[in-house]
């Protein structure tokens, strides 16, 4: 089937930069595959042996922190501007975002700026519909948008989609670093839990699990808000896109499966815009907010959102379900 997403027109600056050099797009592959390769092993592997509580607190210490690097850093601060982040924090939600694996800061936010530009049209890097709607095209399309796109030669003009980014001198410098930020992400859980076990086998398991089986699982919920949720969930708002609420990834993802609100509202600071929708990254924000460290924090207004309902779809509770609890 012909492909069917509509042409946006054309800009100044071109959509794309050229192509990936053979060894980027090796290392894209490398960083994709081995952890999935772990995550494969990993059942096997813990089955009565390899792992212990420490390699699961250092799991999930590490999965939090660089997921939240993207989620609030990456996502809400860089690519869309929902608050404003005094220096120190700029850079440490640069660097930790940048630990998630999923590539350079500046890269990062071109593609996602690219995304909401064409989303679901043609231009759009990662939509699960760009090849039609017969189930043939969708599991192509699947593919596509969870990691198949991540090995596409083609690169988003930078200088086009985050030239903000390009002139500010500790970005493009945390930029610069990701291969360092790699090895460090990996390195870090085993040198720690070579530290709390005295042991070579202690450094070995967090290698694996606080490393490569962590890496790959947040890469997998990180792609699967690019694929499922434009394609399986609950569309409250109207959007241009197909854009999903998918509320089974809410924990995992941070709040970031509230996509359909998020697409409806793209500067708000908080994605689960209703009570009940957990949102730790907006909470995150707003006690940054409280500490003085974060400014100008876009809280979603619950008339704006409103207007945008579709049909057979109920307004969200006012007041505070914009914002966190206690917020």
């Amino acid at each position: 089937m012909t492909r069917t997403l509509e042409r946006p027109p054309k800009a100044a600056e071109p959509m794309l930069a050229g192509e990936k050099t053979r060894t980027e797009n090796f290392l894209v592959k490398l960083f994709a595959v081995v952890p999935l390769l772990a995550l494969a092993v990993a059942v096997p592997f813990a089955w009565g042996w390899g792992l212990s509580w420490t390699d699961i607190a250092l799991a999930t210490g590490f999965y939090f922190l660089t997921g939240l690097g993207v989620t609030i850093g990456f996502h809400r601060h860089f690519t869309h501007g929902a608050f404003k982040a005094h220096r120190a924090l700029r850079i440490a939600l640069a660097t930790t975002g940048s630990m998630a694996m999923q590539g350079p800061v500046i890269g990062w936010v071109a593609d996602h700026r690219r995304h909401h530009a064409y989303a679901d049209r043609d231009g759009d890097p990662h939509s699960p519909w760009r090849y039609g709607t017969t189930p043939t095209a969708l599991a192509k399309g699947f593919w596509h948008a969870h990691l198949g796109w991540l090995f596409d030669r083609q690169k988003t003009n930078a200088q086009r989609f985050a030239p903000d980014l390009l002139t500010d001198r500790d970005i493009t410098r945390i930029n610069t670093w990701f291969p360092a930020l790699t090895v460090l992400t990996l390195l870090a859980p085993a040198l720690i839990g070579g530290l709390i076990t005295l042991s070579w086998w202690g450094a070995l398991t967090a290698f694996f699990w606080a490393g490569l089986v962590r890496v790959a699982l947040l890469h997998h919920v990180t792609w699967s808000v690019n694929s499922l949720c434009h394609m399986i969930g609950e569309r409250p708002y109207a959007a241009r896109d197909k854009s999903t609420n998918f509320w089974p990834l809410a924990i995992a993802s941070m709040g970031e499966s509230w996509h359909n609100s998020h697409h409806a509202d793209p500067t708000g600071a908080r994605h689960g815009v209703r009570r009940g929708q957990l949102d730790m990254s907006a909470r995150l924000i707003w006690a940054f907010e409280k500490l003085g460290w974060a400014t100008d924090v876009r809280w979603p207004k619950p008339d704006r959102l409103d207007r945008k309902l579709n049909p057979g779809h109920h307004p969200a509770h006012r007041g505070r379900a914009t914002r966190p609890e206690g917020g």
